[in-house]
């Protein structure tokens, strides 16, 4: 005696095409992604025409000789804070910044400056110049500014400092 089936054929392969179906839009859907995140990653790099590189080091003149005091063209309050090249506090590459650089003193890691912008911290650090060339988590916002130390005790011993920066022109 032949037992009926409870599962009629047509939902067998009803199962089999949706099965199918859910893999290829899985698929197309992660292959889009790594799509987007590449172009993105294309277009950081596209952003940096006045940013040069030579042996992994980059040149931006911090003066021109022609007017030895940068202008001032914009000043804003932020938070300051300092980061290390320790793993936890970067992406896989601690001592790349984003801009495709090797970190060095007078790095900061901002997320609304444009890479290559050098901004003063007069409150702080006087007439040194710091140059953009990092980025920061999205969760800390677009007003805070990273500086880069060598040393993970001293990005700690920093702290967090309320302040104001000036970006400088050109």
């Amino acid at each position: 005696m032949e037992i009926p089936s409870k599962c009629p054929k047509i939902w067998v392969l009803t199962l089999l095409i949706l099965l199918i179906f859910t893999g290829v839009f899985f698929e197309s859907s992660v292959f889009s992604l790594l799509e987007a995140q590449e172009i993105e990653a294309n277009l950081v790099f596209e952003e940096i025409p006045q940013l040069v590189t030579l042996q992994e080091n980059t040149l931006i003149p911090l003066s021109n000789p022609a007017n030895p005091e940068p202008e001032i063209v914009r000043r804003f309050s932020v938070i300051i804070t300092g980061y290390s090249s320790t793993p936890w506090q970067t992406d896989d590459s601690p001592y790349i910044t984003a801009a495709g650089t090797w970190v060095r003193e007078g790095i900061i890691a901002n997320n609304i400056l444009p890479f290559g912008t050098r901004v003063k911290i007069p409150e702080l650090f006087g007439d040194q110049i710091f140059v953009v060339e990092d980025r920061m988590s999205w969760q800390k916002g677009n007003y805070q500014i990273d500086i880069w130390f060598p040393d993970y005790w001293e990005a700690v011993s920093f702290g967090a400092k309320r302040t104001y920066i000036e970006v400088l022109e050109g």
